[in-house]
């Protein structure tokens, strides 16, 4: 059983990972996800190499996994819910995306050379769990209450909104990222209008549109 005393450690030791990320991810466009880029982290800020590389194991998910979280952390303090709820729920959804975007410029090879970690085959489960962690964060500053299936749905769809956008961040070289924010533009204008049909297709019975009055008439056509 974890100890008062284990939870402190714990949640220093996880404080430490949370601040060497950025330098960390700085460091991985040249070294990679890997102990050399701990080393340099650990330079920049003036703490132990030892126990910057001891913190993550020599583990590169680890380090992408504290880089995330910092990010989700930065966006939380930049863009809390009180003032992204004036603004319509899809331009809340691109501001908090073109956030992440912002806090990825300058580190593409970076975020590229994390890319391919996270889509090795032990890696993917994990990588996917990261997703959908920062699906659901950028929901909730977005003010999302959902409890039923609708919760699910908004952070996969999100979620794949977001890896997609990574991948072609990853590779742009447009000014100021025009291309991927044009990219997600198109992508968040595709989900709304799927989300305006599916909430048509769920209203009561007698309200503009029934999917089984529909396939009830393909049927049974009238005679």
């Amino acid at each position: 059983m974890m100890t008062t005393t284990d939870r402190g450690d714990g949640d220093r030791k996880d404080g430490f990972r949370l601040e060497l990320a950025p330098l960390i991810a700085d460091a991985a466009a040249f070294d990679g996800w890997t102990d050399a880029a701990v080393t340099v982290a650990a330079q920049s800020a003036g703490v132990d190499a030892d126990a910057a590389r001891f913190a993550f194991g020599g583990k590169a998910m680890a380090m992408i996994a504290a880089w995330t979280r910092a990010i989700d952390a930065q966006m939380a303090q930049a863009l809390p819910r009180e003032r992204l709820a004036a603004l319509p729920i899809r331009e809340r959804i691109r501001v908090l995306l073109e956030f992440r975007i912002d806090a990825m410029t300058g580190r593409e090879e970076s975020l590229r050379r994390a890319l391919i970690e996270m889509a090795k085959p032990g890696h993917v489960a994990a990588a996917a769990r990261l997703g959908w962690k920062s699906a659901d964060v950028m929901w909730r500053l977005a003010g999302d209450t959902a409890t039923d299936y609708n919760h699910y749905t908004k952070r996969a769809t999100l979620g794949s909104i977001y890896a997609a956008t990574l991948a072609v961040l990853a590779d742009d070289r447009s000014e100021g990222h025009a291309d991927t924010r044009a990219f997600l533009g198109r992508r968040i204008d595709g989900v709304m209008r799927f989300e305006k049909f599916k909430a048509q297709l769920l209203q009561p019975k007698g309200e503009h549109f029934s999917l089984t009055r529909l396939f009830g008439r393909l049927r049974y056509p009238a005679r």
